[in-house]
């Protein structure tokens, strides 16, 4: 528990002091595998995280002791090193920085999507290669092959440890929320697999959000992105029965919903409204999710809003998903033929069970069952998630 609510201030604070990311996340894997062996006979220290740091910062000057006896840097850090004094050496003053460094150099575009993902999870939440491997149904050596190459590919950019400058960390905010929203993503629906939901993907993904709304309080579109998650996650408890099977919005106990989760994303919906810049795209989807949040039956809910809403999206951040999800609210709020005309014309979600499931619901509101059975049996076969394609076939089977 320690290691999964600091390993990021720690692997930050020794990447800080040894300029050198590899090493620092190296060091303390070590540290924690000493923990694990001297804990359990000798206790817990009083400040645990320090003990993981100082230990973490051994490691490091044995590191370069062994590198080069006559190297000026382990002299000048040899130098520096304390014996046994733990506390002292965990510096609260540098951590903010430390993680806010550590989560853009990890989200650096130097990487590919599948190596920010992981090295995130990795250094920036804590999770062994084993759990990330088995949030996103890989092999244990595949995650670790894309951790070890994304490592050696930022010693070969010399990708600096350090804050970016504000101009660049601006820039580069983006691609760190798109990052945090892929693994709130996949944990919210499960692209393959036995499970619609993977909630402890979702929440780890949520807790680094929270983490990045402290450490950048002043960007709108970060709290849009927690606002999102939380408004989102906060209907995970109604969206599966007791037995894993998806629940239709229209099915679920409402009751159910966290309304925790709801006020929190609520707060942080006002907070991303309160920076007078408008809402950016996470934004807009944590307001469309805030409708529903509000809506007490999928009847009362304020369809035209949302259809207004996803076309400010539409615009901000085109896509064919958001097009998509703007014809179901269209046929909510004005009818399935309205909203079929939309589908119909959409392009780029070739080979996605997406648009062949939309439009066999929509022609099943239109009478057309043929046509409707034929897409939803297409969107089945399409389908990579268990959970998911069992509920196609349910429809597919209640319009014979």
């Amino acid at each position: 528990m320690v290691w999964r609510i600091e390993s990021a201030r720690i692997v930050g604070a020794l990447a800080r002091f040894t300029q050198d990311f590899s090493l620092a996340e190296d060091v303390a894997q070590e540290a924690l595998a000493e923990a694990l062996q001297k804990w359990p006979r000798e206790g817990v220290p009083p400040n645990p995280a320090g003990w993981l740091f100082t230990v973490g910062r051994r490691r490091a000057v044995d590191a370069f002791r062994r590198r080069s006896a006559l190297d000026e840097r382990y002299t000048a850090l040899a130098h520096e090193q304390p014996q046994e004094h733990h506390d002292q050496q965990w510096d609260p003053d540098a951590i903010d920085d430390d993680v806010l460094a550590l989560l853009f150099m990890a989200c650096h575009p130097v990487l590919s999507a599948e190596a920010r993902v992981g090295l995130t999870l990795r250094v920036v939440g804590g999770l062994t290669s084993e759990e990330i491997a088995r949030a996103f149904l890989v092999p244990v050596p595949t995650i670790q092959a894309r951790i070890t190459r994304a490592k050696k590919t930022l010693a070969a950019a010399r990708v600096p440890f350090e804050l970016p400058s504000a101009e660049l960390r601006r820039e580069r905010l983006g691609g760190v929320g798109n990052v945090l929203y892929l693994i709130f993503s996949e944990g919210a629906n499960a692209t393959a697999g036995e499970d619609l939901l993977r909630v402890d993907l979702a929440d780890e993904a949520r807790r680094l959000a929270r983490v990045l709304s402290r450490l950048v309080p002043d960007d709108p579109e970060v709290h849009g992105l927690l606002a999102l998650m939380e408004l989102t996650a906060a209907r995970f408890p109604a969206r599966v029965g007791p037995d894993g099977a998806p629940i239709l919005l229209e099915e679920q106990n409402r009751r159910r919903w966290d309304r925790a989760a709801i006020v929190r994303g609520q707060a942080a919906l006002a907070q991303a409204t309160s920076k007078g810049r408008g809402l950016g795209a996470f934004g807009l989807q944590a307001a469309i999710a805030s409708c529903h949040a509000a809506a007490p039956s999928v009847a009362e809910t304020d369809w035209g809003t949302i259809v207004l809403l996803y076309e400010a999206l539409g615009r901000l951040a085109p896509s064919p998903i958001v097009d998509l999800n703007r014809a179901v609210a269209v046929s909510r709020a004005y009818g399935p033929h309205e909203a079929l005309t939309i589908v119909d014309q959409l392009e780029g979600l070739a080979g996605s069970h997406l648009l062949p499931s939309v439009r066999g619901e929509l022609l099943a509101q239109l009478g057309r069952t043929h046509e409707a059975r034929q897409e939803l049996e297409r969107a089945a076969e399409l389908c990579r998630n268990e959970r998911e394609r069992e509920l196609l076939r349910g429809k597919v089977n209640r319009l014979k």
